[in-house]
Order: C-alpha cells, then sequence, then structure tokens
C-alpha cells in the first residue's frame, strides 16, 4: 500500500457522516415522548498497524483488503435493553442512505468465549473529488452489559496477544453469562426503569425551567 492516508481517508468520512447522522436520530427519539433505544454511540477507523496484523492473521493480500476486511470501519450503538437492539436493527434496516449486505446475529448465537453482540455489514457511499466511492462498515449493536465485558475481553486479548489462560478464559466466560442475566433481569423491570427515567427528565426540565 503506497499510501494509507489516501486509503483511509474515505473510511474516515464514512464514520464520521455515520456518527452525525446515528447521534441525529438519537436526538430525534430525546425530543420526542417515546423511548431512546440508543444510549450512545462510537466510531473508528482501525489503525494501519491493526489493519496488518489482520491482514496477515487472515492471509488477505493487501491489495484485497477494502473487499474482504469488512471491519477497518467500525460503527458502535449501544443501548440499554436487550429488545432495543431488535429496534436498532430495524432501523438501520430501514435507511435508504446505505446498504445491508450482512448481518450475524451472535446474541441467539453467542461466541464461544460468551461474546454477544448484533452485527450487520453496510455498504456506505462516501462523494468524493473523484466521485462515488463505496467502503464497508461494520455496525455493532449490543446492550451496555456486553459492551462493558466486550472491552474487557478485548484488553485481555491485547495483553495475552489472543491467548489467554485458561482459568481466566473460564471465569470470563462466567462473567459473559451473568451479563447476559443482568440484561435479561433488567428487560422485566423495563417499564419500571423507563417510567423512572421520565420523571427524572421532567425534573431536571422543571428546575432548570426556574
Amino acid at each position: 500500500m503506497s499510501n494509507w492516508d489516501t486509503f483511509l481517508s474515505p473510511y474516515k468520512q464514512a464514520v464520521e457522516e455515520l456518527k452525525v447522522k446515528l447521534k441525529g436520530l438519537r436526538e430525534q427519539y430525546q425530543r420526542s415522548s417515546k423511548h431512546t433505544p440508543i444510549e450512545f454511540v462510537t466510531a473508528r477507523v482501525k489503525p494501519v498497524t491493526s489493519i496488518l496484523e489482520k491482514a496477515q492473521r487472515k492471509n488477505i493480500p493487501l491489495d484485497r483488503i477494502a473487499r474482504d476486511m469488512q471491519d477497518i470501519a467500525g460503527v458502535r450503538l449501544v443501548c440499554q435493553f436487550v429488545n432495543d437492539i431488535d429496534t436498532i436493527v430495524e432501523l438501520i434496516r430501514s435507511r435508504s442512505d446505505f446498504e445491508v449486505l450482512e448481518e450475524r446475529d451472535y446474541i441467539k448465537q453467542k461466541k464461544e468465549s460468551g461474546y454477544r453482540s448484533y452485527h450487520m455489514v453496510i455498504v456506505y457511499p462516501v462523494h468524493t473529488i473523484d466521485g462515488k466511492k463505496e467502503v464497508l462498515v461494520e455496525v455493532q449493536v449490543r446492550t451496555m452489559a456486553m459492551n462493558f465485558w466486550a472491552t474487557i475481553e478485548h484488553s485481555l486479548n491485547y495483553k495475552y496477544s489472543g491467548e489467554i489462560p485458561a482459568d481466566i478464559k473460564e471465569r470470563l466466560h462466567s462473567a459473559a453469562e451473568a451479563a447476559f442475566k443482568l440484561d435479561e433481569e433488567m428487560s422485566k423491570i423495563k417499564g419500571e426503569v423507563r417510567e423512572a427515567q421520565q420523571i427524572l427528565i421532567r425534573n431536571r426540565e422543571q428546575n432548570n425551567s426556574k
């Protein structure tokens, strides 16, 4: 790859535009009386070192990474409740400004490690001075509990270079089940939680108006 800055520029543009659009969607929900399914949005473009490491690990030639590496650009949508994931997925599917290429449900079919998340690969059109360029972006949708667990697992994988010791791996798996149990329990009292949040919002607005 002769010029990484040029190659990654459309990906950076894609994640910035998607962040603005998805945060805007969140703000629309916040201004309405509806429950806000999106708690927060994050996005990133893989560093060059990570791209090269993955290309080597997956035997992807450098001239094929734009086509064969689906997560160079990544967007993450985090929500409070498990059924918010379904709402967000439907919102993504209904968009006309990009195309959903692939979906992988790691919630119904969790990974062996205990990892849970809903992954979507979208084809996002970026308009540049050289014309339209379509890039692949991986969209991850998960609850706050799933996100906390995944962040810890990522850190441990980095520390141990992907070879987490068996005893820690076992505890990590148990923690994943505990996190999912928390999600299930919170879903059962979702109505109470939403009502409490609405009371807090109304009180805050009343205090701000004084």
